[in-house]
């Protein structure tokens, strides 16, 4: 007789559902799927979960009265203060500079609820609304509501003048802020919208579907292309270069690059990733470097040059990575994550050497979004807060003054029809 403790076969299946499925809004639902996970992923220990605390608590409003209350918790005297070496001046915020409450809002991995633009209007989706807050004012408004099913993503033009809303059911909503009203409806996806993005008049998207629709946003027959194959599941990340190269990450771990809107085959298949790829965001000031992370069964942050295809460096993130943005004058990039760790890090380019960990939300981090003189970053997370940190210096007045032209024009407006 043997007292040798053998697991049931349905628990452990359960454990390895993440790699079999590619499901990255799977976590461990206690301790023992928590130990089996760290041999099925060698993720490390979660921490406890603590209960979010302020120093000088303010009084939670009633979700009924405001479905978006506003927290401040400004410039707290208390915050610690993480540094690095004493030959460096660099200090890194723990706490944030302001705090929203998002209540409602989607624990999803795949979703992309934050967008932040040039106009310094921050857009959230809440389930099935969207809600617009003005970072200068304070101010917040409810911009719209579905009939049916839930906001998955999030994207404004260029000018931050329109906002693209991409909805559950496979649609893609233009919105006019100013004027609070739909002025346009695409269809033609078949599964729910994973990752919008804007390059001038063309809106490109990317579903379950796995199909990347390219749209023509001037004309009434919308459909530039219809791009099939080159993805074998959600497409959930997309972002333009300032050139106009267009990345698409998905589901299957791939990472395509497209070097105008209208190609038809990409130019690069980048198959370094081991875990779905929604996080990725080019350069903003090295032409054809691309930062990409992956989820749970890679949580690697990698940097690419994206004209050869060839993989520059790699970090282990410790996390699945759910967001990516740039600081140009720190020339430095910072990371969100979910399981395990919900955190914030900051690295050094080009080397992606850890600079620090920003901790406070307590659940998963779903996206990130950056303030037009990029100073301030907006984290969402499944904690149902918005968490505003000022992580990196402002851009230069040269190019803070190239921000304001492009929000003061309106050719998306003009065209649109």
């Amino acid at each position: 007789m043997s007292d040798r403790l053998i697991p049931s076969r349905g628990t452990c299946g359960e454990v390895s559902q993440l790699k079999l499925e590619k499901d990255e809004n799977w976590a461990p639902r206690n301790e023992y799927h928590e130990v089996l996970s760290q041999n099925v992923l060698g993720k490390e220990s979660l921490s406890n979960v603590k209960v979010l605390s302020y120093q000088h608590k303010p009084k939670r409003q009633d979700p009924a009265q405001n479905e978006l209350s506003v927290l401040y918790t400004c410039n707290r005297d208390a915050a610690a203060k993480a540094k690095l070496p004493a030959k460096s001046s660099r200090v890194v915020p723990q706490s944030a500079a302001r705090v929203l409450d998002a209540p409602g809002i989607v624990d999803d991995f795949y979703s992309h609820p934050l967008d932040w633009s040039s106009r310094n209007s921050v857009a959230v989706a809440l389930a099935d609304s969207v809600f617009l807050f003005d970072a200068a004012s304070g101010r917040t408004e409810k911009l719209m509501q579905l009939a049916a099913g839930n906001v998955t993503t999030l994207r404004w033009t260029t000018d931050g003048g329109h906002l693209s809303v991409g909805t559950s059911s496979g649609e893609v909503q233009i919105w006019d802020p100013c004027a609070q009203r739909q002025l346009r409806n695409l269809r033609g996806h078949a599964g729910r919208l994973g990752a919008l993005a804007w390059h001038e008049h063309v809106l490109s998207s990317g579903a379950a579907d796995a199909e990347l629709h390219q749209h023509d946003v001037r004309v009434r027959e919308h459909l530039l292309a219809r791009i099939t194959g080159a993805h074998a599941d959600l497409i959930c990340g997309l972002d333009y270069s300032a050139d106009g190269v267009l990345a698409s990450g998905g589901n299957d771990n791939a990472v395509c690059i497209w070097e105008t809107p209208t190609a038809r085959s990409p130019l690069h298949t980048l198959t370094e990733h081991q875990a779905a790829v929604k996080a990725l965001r080019w350069c903003p000031w090295q032409r054809h470097v691309l930062a990409t992370g992956g989820g749970s069964a890679d949580r690697q942050v990698c940097l690419w040059n994206a004209s050869s295809g060839r993989l520059l460096s790699s970090a282990d993130a410790e996390s699945q990575v759910t967001g990516i943005v740039w600081g140009q004058q720190e020339r430095e990039l910072l990371t969100a994550h979910g399981y395990s760790r919900n955190q914030l890090s900051l690295w050094k380019y080009p080397a992606l050497v850890k600079v620090a960990d920003i901790e406070g939300h307590t659940g998963r981090l779903l996206g990130l979004a950056q303030s037009p003189d990029g100073s301030h970053v907006c984290s969402a997370s499944a904690d149902e807060t918005l968490r505003f940190w000022r992580v990196f210096s402002p851009a230069g007045a040269q190019k803070q003054a190239a921000v304001s032209d492009r929000a003061g024009s309106n050719t998306i407006l003009k065209t649109i029809r």
